[in-house]
């Protein structure tokens, strides 16, 4: 299991594309980063690289700092 970062940011991952509501394979499709990695980031299994977490943003339609506020997540 990865870092208290790396399990946050992929439980952050996971609620806002529910917020979306889009599916793993949507947001794969928007961002550029694949299913299988998606998965795993969203399960806090990987950290993942800044130019992800950009994509993330863009896929998402959000600063990228509020991909690290954390607030909103259990």
């Amino acid at each position: 299991m990865g870092s208290t970062l790396t399990q946050n940011f992929g439980k952050k991952i996971r609620l806002l594309r529910f917020k979306k509501n889009i599916s793993q394979e949507k947001l794969s499709e928007l961002s550029g980063i694949s299913r299988s990695v998606m998965g795993k980031i969203e399960r806090g299994e990987i950290s993942t690289t800044l130019y992800s977490v950009e994509k993330l943003a863009k896929a998402f339609n959000i600063e990228i700092l509020n991909l690290f506020d954390f607030s909103d997540i259990d």
